[in-house]
């Protein structure tokens, strides 16, 4: 997959959120075009660290995503390269 992914920026979350699994947040550019924010990164229940997309909740209590990878590998692309940015960052000892 042939996305490229740069200007990484974490926050990280509070020690409270982090015991329930939320790390931050992350936003990115994507293609130097595209800028991505609002995207959290989380530890699943299996011990994985990966990103969650933003959404919103519509009238009939749906959840629709505002953005997302439009396939695995696009999603394992992105998640590859923001996670080796953040790791490469002061911020590692959150993940």
């Amino acid at each position: 997959m042939a996305l490229h992914v740069s200007d990484v920026r974490f926050q990280p979350a509070s020690p409270d959120d982090v015991r329930f699994g939320l790390l931050g947040y992350v936003s990115f550019a994507v293609g130097g075009g595209l800028r991505v924010s609002g995207v959290t990164v989380r530890r699943t229940a299996e011990g994985r660290v990966s990103l969650s997309f933003p959404a919103k909740r519509d009238r009939r209590g749906e959840m629709r995503p505002l953005m997302r990878p439009v396939s695995r590998e696009a999603r394992a692309a992105i998640e590859a390269q923001v996670l080796s940015a953040i790791s490469r960052d002061e911020v590692a000892s959150w993940l």
